[in-house]
């Protein structure tokens, strides 16, 4: 079976994002008023062959856990979905 993992890698709240500040304090010279904080992580999408959810929950796990992902600044979440095509 064929599945799809979107998954997002967003800095832990508690840490500092360099880059989410600088694009929340550029908001301005856009005349963009009103934005108070800015969060800058990563959007990974994943296609893969697994036998069954499990197994694919199982490969977006050790691949976030092992690759994607620092867990020591950042945090994952995923959505995933069965490929009909």
């Amino acid at each position: 079976m064929k599945y799809l993992a979107e998954i997002d890698i967003m800095p832990h709240k508690e840490l500092l994002d360099p880059q989410g500040k600088t694009v929340s304090n550029n908001m301005k010279n856009l005349n963009l008023s009103g934005v108070t904080d800015v969060r800058i992580g990563k959007h990974i999408k994943m296609e893969m062959e697994a036998e069954n959810e499990a197994a694919a929950r199982e490969k977006v796990e050790i691949a976030c856990k092992k690759l994607l992902a620092n867990l020591i600044m950042e945090t994952y979440s995923y959505k995933l979905q069965e490929r009909t095509d």
